[in-house]
């Protein structure tokens, strides 16, 4: 794969202009005109430069995603991109005009959806790297992490997509292409290009085609690699066009990564060892650890409500409490353990107060003011000290590196219930006091 080198064209312009001489005919005067010269002719380029930048845009992107253009999707007018149009309608069986006329625009259009749809294409953020991509959600639906990055790939490990960190002493681009294009041995190379801030590599890996993109920038990189088997170059090969457009790997309103260790909170829900918190706390964990009790397995999630299933092993004495069924409206008492370095290293049991607002951008009831950090996976009550829900926190984005705050909704508690029924978990039936069924949850990433 080659990136491409898009080239602006200027549009030429051609001033016409007539002198008038002027005649005496029966004492009146009449102007003469003179041959006027032939206008210019309209190019393709010319019509694709009239066009809204965001038009040509939204134009290499369907082209890219037919495969008939293979650039960066950026809004340049370019020779490449004349061809692509020339190439689609001669697919179409057309007339090559390079310019789309209506009912091809519309045909191009549909079929770069059905692409993007098969693909199950969206735009995420990365939370261990703070980077933005394009990924084709149906094609690596399977998710990992390793404490140095995150990796996506398909079932049979044809496809795999891979983004990760780096941050040496002396760390140049020439340094990470090099070591790129040695490790793993056996890489083959189409094409290479390193700039000052950024290189891109492509060949063949065995089997497999690649495609490494990086970014270094204040001494810290993002290296996006995209492997996939050549009997998929039909299918991957719009998609790596796609994703390498769409790679923002120093987002400004992007969040900060994650930390190396983050904390959350959780609450005992059986006397053996379940416990339920938020997907947040335990995502992308190395290990957990509950403290006082030791390492966690996570055995169960619910994405779409944020919510984490727990289990530790031969612990004694816990002190479980019941979903009774809490009202979650009004005012709730949340009980969780803050961040140690909101209580100097300490990890006491924290209680705080929220109103429960609208509902949030998810769906779910909203709780206002926020908690402090810690506090996702807590225990919100209601008047009656009744179990209503777990707080959960999302953090917003910055513009910066500077931490977000946090935003915070309520997961009730009937939606607990079906989750740990779901997951052939059997509540306590009778409760203890909440302060004793909340235990820090730590994460650690590395």
């Amino acid at each position: 794969m080659r990136a491409t080198i898009a080239a602006a064209l200027m549009i030429v312009t051609t001033a016409i202009s007539a002198e008038a001489q002027r005649a005496a005919t029966n004492g009146r005067a009449v102007t003469k005109p003179q041959p006027s010269a032939r206008p210019a002719v309209q190019t393709p380029a010319d019509t694709a430069s009239a066009m809204a930048q965001t038009e040509r845009q939204a134009l290499q992107s369907d082209l890219a995603w037919t495969g008939h253009y293979n650039g960066l999707i950026n809004g340049e007018v370019s020779d490449r991109l004349i061809a692509a149009i020339r190439t689609f309608q001669r697919d179409q069986g057309g007339k090559q005009t390079g310019v789309l006329n209506p009912q091809e625009r519309s045909a191009l259009t549909a079929a770069a959806r059905k692409t993007r749809s098969n693909a199950g294409w969206k735009t995420v953020t990365d939370s261990a790297t703070g980077a933005r991509l394009g990924l084709p959600a149906r094609l690596v639906p399977q998710q990992s992490n390793d404490g140095d990055g995150t990796t996506w790939s398909s079932a049979t490990g044809t496809i795999r997509v891979r983004l990760t960190r780096r941050k040496d002493a002396g760390l140049t681009t020439a340094k990470l292409a090099e070591s790129e294009r040695k490790e793993p041995a056996g890489r083959k190379l189409d094409y290479s290009t390193v700039k000052p801030d950024f290189f891109v590599l492509s060949g063949t890996q065995g089997l497999k085609k690649f495609y490494v993109r990086g970014q270094l920038r204040d001494g810290e990189a993002r290296i996006l690699t995209i492997l996939y088997d050549q009997a998929t170059e039909g299918i991957m090969e719009p998609v790596a066009i796609a994703m390498s457009s769409a790679f923002d790997p120093f987002p400004a309103d992007g969040p900060p990564p994650r930390k190396t260790v983050e904390y959350g909170t959780g609450v005992i829900v059986s006397s053996d060892g379940a416990i339920v918190t938020g997907t947040d706390v335990t995502d992308e964990c190395k290990s957990i650890v509950v403290a006082g009790h030791g390492n966690a397995d996570k055995i169960a999630s619910d994405k779409d409500h944020g919510l984490a299933l727990l289990r530790i092993y031969g612990a004694h004495g816990l002190k479980p409490i019941a979903l009774d069924g809490g009202a979650a409206k009004g005012s709730l008492e949340l009980v969780g353990i803050t961040d140690p370095q909101n209580q100097g290293g300490g990890s006491a049991v924290s209680r705080a107060r929220a109103s429960v607002a609208s509902a949030g951008s998810g769906g779910e009831p909203a709780l206002s003011p926020a908690p402090a950090l810690g506090f996702s996976g807590a225990a919100a009550l209601d008047a009656n000290g009744k179990l209503a829900g777990l707080v959960l926190l999302k953090p917003g984005t910055v513009a910066g590196p500077s931490a977000a705050a946090a935003q915070a909704v309520l997961a009730p508690a009937e939606t607990v219930r079906a989750f740990l029924k779901a997951s052939t978990v059997t509540p306590a039936s009778e409760s203890s006091d909440a302060k004793a069924a909340v235990v820090r949850v730590i994460c650690v990433r590395k």
